[in-house]
């Protein structure tokens, strides 16, 4: 398959960098955030300890491990390190799920179900001859599980659901060593003197990672729930700023990563493949979701407290959904993206086939600049290839209903670290994205070329990738579009749960030389 990144202007498009930039300027537009799934709709956006950012899924690249499926799904956006006194806690009042769907009919058969407890110990010194409570989460240096000096311990449970989310059969899962169903959750890199230096976080945390027995699996998995360092990367400030960047410019090195500060909250799993498949389809689809109760009361008083005194009530409701990346802000109308949240992935033919047939972007890039000739096949086959059924021979499994989800084809050799290529299949990779998702993968830079009908070139004239269109169909599908942020599987770890050590709450980035500020 011929590489996007040699993919090129074509002489007959003359687009000047002026126009390019108005025309992404519109992608902005039509998109609560491009920032992967960051507060990608207006409800989540007041309910952050709910927002799923992203999900990735791969075949596991650390040694001896290429058996295995590595699935993690963040939370909890735009996290500063220094987040204290309370850093980031899951949600005791939420739901976290995991699901899979492996026959292709776009409806879960196997869901792992997170849920947490916050716990504190009520810490007390001695003032003037009475105890009264710390105003912080830890009252020393902190290693181990769970230590004394540690003030709120943050617990969870995972169930594993056969069937549907709400109608199949559950059944813990439970610590390989000794069977225990409750673990505990690292609290959040709080800074480096509580942990006893630079890198003693990354031996604390470490401490969290479970090996797992799975109901109904015969080999153990792994478990961690914690924070981590951001790994999704992107020029937001610059694309926020009227797309203040070369588009066409270069793809490594263009601009900065500013989400480089960030941390985000991780529910990372490793699940042997013969667990997630049916035995005789080798493509799963994942998509993560986040639920609150119906209801809930608040009814703070000066004796109870307003988080003691809340009650929560009625049926789990869906209030975020995560499959594919940008998804929800490339595509979904600003309208609808509540609605996307709320939605199951088998519904999406009904609810959202339009944005994915005939999608805006292309369209008002076209209205704007007459030389950047929108794809003409319409429907949009492509994108309903890549975003709702997989692609042929890749991930597409053998039957499919149309619905959103990242999908993993199983039977597809790992790539070693070192030799992935963050533009996965268009780039020779085909243990990349779209195949799933590794943390090195280049999903904006993708996707922006998708939208512009990019699949209609790389398919060629007899339609290999028998994505419905051909090159003709899309004569600005050759832009080599990039927001010139790029990172590659260097920057990530090479074993379980492969996102690296949070940035600690010391952390203080210091302006450049002759800064002047107002």
């Amino acid at each position: 398959m011929k590489s996007m990144t040699k993919l090129t202007t074509r002489s007959t498009m003359k687009l000047k960098i002026s126009r390019l930039s108005k025309a992404c300027l519109l992608l902005i537009a039509t998109s609560s955030a491009l920032a992967s799934s960051h507060r990608e709709a207006p409800f989540i956006t007041g309910q952050p300890k709910v927002d799923a950012t992203d999900l990735y899924m791969f075949r596991s690249y650390e040694a001896g491990r290429s058996n295995f499926v590595t699935i993690l799904a963040n939370y909890q956006p735009f996290q500063d390190p220094q987040g204290g006194p309370n850093f980031y806690m899951f949600d005791p009042n939420a739901l976290y799920e995991i699901h899979i769907d492996n026959v292709g009919d776009g409806v879960e058969k196997l869901t792992f179900q997170f849920r947490f407890t916050n716990t504190s110990k009520a810490t007390a010194l001695t003032v003037g001859g009475k105890a009264v409570k710390i105003p912080l989460i830890n009252s020393d240096t902190i290693a181990g599980v769970n230590p004394a000096s540690l003030n709120v311990r943050e617990t969870f449970t995972v169930d594993v659901v056969r069937g549907t989310r709400r109608g199949g059969g559950r059944s813990s899962i439970t610590n390989a060593a000794g069977g225990g169903a409750v673990f505990d959750k690292p609290v959040d890199n709080i800074g480096d003197k509580v942990f006893g230096g630079a890198t003693g976080y990354a031996a604390y945390a470490n401490q969290h990672i479970y090996n797992v027995a799975i109901p109904g699996c015969s080999v153990p998995g792994k478990i961690f729930v914690g924070q981590r360092k951001e790994p999704f990367y992107i020029a937001v400030g610059k694309a926020f700023d009227l797309f203040n960047l070369n588009p066409l410019g270069a793809e490594v090195g263009g601009n900065n990563n500013d989400l480089e500060a960030k941390n985000v909250s991780t529910l990372a799993m490793e699940v042997p493949i013969t667990c997630l498949t049916n035995g005789t389809e080798p493509v799963i689809g994942a998509f993560t979701t986040a639920s609150l109760r119906q209801g809930r009361l608040l009814n703070g008083s000066p004796t109870t407290g307003l988080n003691k005194a809340t009650r929560t009530g009625g049926a789990w409701t869906q209030v975020s959904r995560l499959g594919m990346p940008l998804v929800n802000e490339l595509i979904i109308g600003l309208d609808d993206k509540d609605k996307f949240n709320a939605s199951k992935p088998k519904d999406d033919g009904a609810n959202f086939a339009d944005y994915v047939t005939n999608p805006v972007l292309p369209a008002l890039i076209q209205s704007l600049f007459p030389s950047a000739v929108a794809p003409t096949n319409f429907p949009r086959t492509d994108l309903v290839t890549v975003f709702l059924k997989g692609i042929k021979n890749v991930n597409q499994p053998t039957t499919v209903v149309a619905s959103e989800m990242l999908r993993l084809n199983t039977s597809i050799p790992v790539t070693a670290a070192g030799s992935q290529n963050p533009l996965g299949v268009a780039g020779g990779d085909s243990a990349g994205f779209p195949n799933g998702r590794r943390p090195a993968d280049d999903v904006v830079d993708v996707s922006l070329r998708v939208a512009m009908g990019a699949l209609c070139v790389l398919t060629g004239a007899t339609d290999t990738l028998q994505v419905g269109c051909k090159p003709g169909d899309a004569p600005a599908g050759g832009l080599a579009l990039t927001d010139g942020v790029r990172k590659t599987d260097a920057n990530y770890g090479v074993t379980f749960p492969y996102l690296t050590t949070p940035l600690p709450g010391n952390f203080n980035p210091v302006a450049p030389a002759g800064t002047v500020f107002p």
